[in-house]
């Protein structure tokens, strides 16, 4: 028997809503968020003099002296359907032994904005692109980080690249980081390749196209999963979120739906946290300081004992990784579908992670969820402020020149990056809601099931499930935690403001 929180999917949306309201979703919802981008302190807009700089900028940059020539590899990328900016290409070599030479290729963002330029000012100002339902707002112009600065298809592109040499249990044998010439072979996207991954699709008619590729995939995803098995081994955190994703059909707002992590996500993810952990060695070794993406011990490490509790586990007293991390096995594997749910819980109990200066000789203290100690960001810097800094950094270090950075310059930066991805962070979250708002205004007074997202003296937040939709609970609250279930009724929407107001039912 249906009720109101799981109606079938042709019946949510914008069945009820004005017709006439909905051919202008994507313009409601783009104006909305350049206003809430100017409210965080956020630049919607290049200033004309980064503008001026951008229109002298024809042509990728070129390789110099000392530049190797990786143009032979079969080079993808694997990213989202819909990007643009593509800052990764991977390809793996076997070698003898049942070794496996990984190499991750970054583009050289560095090559063509220069530090201190006006293109720079304005990245360093927001630290990150801002990515909304209905716009996105990059940190580089489009014609550089969807084109010039782009590890595109079928383009040559100097990048920095990081080579990882993996025995065959997936431990690290050696690395070097060196700059290249590299040719991208296959834009792929993560659902289209982890379907066929997974044996429930086709191979991508680009990957049917490019000798080798497939064969070439499958070693990448062998060592990935090795990689995987051996962090989560250590303590890495099995975490598993959804986040959802708006859809048009036009300019209307149709429906939103849910972007789960798949097998070709995860050998992206495993990649990016070795190369970063590559990168962050590396600078320890030339004794140059480097940011470092950390996350300290869990906030509320005893309100996870209590949720783990819940599901008659036992925690320790104190934080502990490893067994954290058998809770979360034990859950996946006793209801993979409400998996989900766990995370989330445990993702908002343990707080949120930071860019920390690791000055020559220092220590920092690593990042609980990932279970590394040495960690840093350097694999997005076309969309991340963090990495255009680190790459700058290594460009330095692979020549022996002097810093391009003050440790007081770093020490800044570091602080100023984090509090931006909070402010873009707090912008996309306002914009989900905004969308999910507008999804649901004509759906006031039905019951959802829910879960406790967030529970604090500044109120108390629920997340429903069908469709996956969070908001402030205003009444009822009161004995309510993180973790916890309650059955709730929608009773106001506010789509300027991105309220979501929900009673106990």
């Amino acid at each position: 028997m249906e009720t109101a929180g799981n109606k079938p999917h042709h019946q949510r949306g914008k069945s009820h809503r004005d017709p006439h309201s909905q051919r202008t979703d994507r313009l409601t919802l783009a104006a909305i968020a350049r206003r809430a981008m100017l409210e965080r302190g956020l630049e919607p807009d290049f200033p004309a003099a980064a503008r001026q700089e951008l229109a002298a900028i024809h042509d990728p940059a070129g390789a110099t002296g000392g530049v190797r020539d990786l143009r032979d590899r079969l080079w993808a990328s694997i990213d989202n359907e819909d990007s643009r900016d593509l800052d990764q290409l991977t390809v793996a070599e076997a070698l003898a032994g049942g070794r496996t030479r990984i190499l991750v290729a970054i583009a050289d963002v560095d090559a063509l904005v220069r530090k201190n330029s006006a293109l720079d000012h304005h990245a360093a100002h927001n630290t990150t692109s801002v990515y909304t339902p209905a716009v996105i707002f990059p940190m580089l112009p489009l014609e550089l980080s969807t084109n010039l600065t782009s590890l595109n298809e079928d383009q040559d592109r100097v990048a920095v690249v990081t080579e990882m040499v993996f025995e065959a249990n997936g431990s690290l044998a050696a690395s070097d980081i060196y700059p290249a010439l590299v040719h991208n072979r296959a834009q792929l996207a993560y659902r289209s390749l982890a379907a066929w991954q997974d044996g429930e699709g086709a191979a991508p008619p680009r990957l049917l196209k490019i000798p080798g590729l497939d064969k070439n995939l499958r070693v990448q995803d062998a060592v990935a999963q090795q990689l995987a098995e051996r962090r989560h081994e250590a303590g890495a955190l099995s975490l598993e979120t959804i986040e959802p994703k708006a859809v048009f059909d036009g300019d209307v707002l149709s429906d939103l739906d849910l972007d789960r992590r798949n097998r070709a996500k995860q050998l992206i993810e495993d990649f990016m946290i070795a190369a970063n952990g590559v990168t962050a060695t590396y600078l320890a070794s030339k004794k140059f300081p480097s940011l470092r993406r950390v996350l300290r011990s869990p906030e509320r490490w005893e309100r996870i004992v209590q949720f783990a509790a819940g599901f008659r586990e036992e925690l320790p007293d104190q934080p502990d990784a490893v067994a954290l991390e058998g809770f979360l096995m034990r859950r996946r594997q006793a209801d993979p579908g409400k998996f989900s749910d766990v995370s989330l819980t445990v993702i908002k109990l343990m707080g949120r992670g930071e860019y920390a200066l690791d000055p020559p000789g220092g220590v920092t203290p690593g990042h609980f969820g990932l279970a590394v100690k040495d960690y840093t960001h350097s694999t997005a810097p076309n969309r991340r402020f963090p990495d255009l800094i680190t790459q700058r950094l290594l460009k330095a270090a692979m020549v022996g020149a002097a810093l391009t950075y003050t440790i007081a310059e770093l020490e800044e930066l570091a602080q100023r990056c984090t509090q931006r991805e909070d402010d873009a962070t707090k912008v996309e979250r306002r914009m989900r809601k905004s969308a999910a708002a507008l999804l649901l205004s004509s759906r006031i007074g039905e019951s959802f099931d829910a879960i406790v997202t967030g529970a604090a003296d500044k109120g108390t937040w629920v997340r429903i499930f069908r469709p996956p939709i969070e908001g402030r609970l205003e009444r009822g609250f009161k004995g309510l935690d993180v973790g916890d279930r309650v059955r709730v009724k929608l009773i106001h929407t506010d789509v300027e403001r991105g309220f979501i107001d929900f009673a106990r039912d």
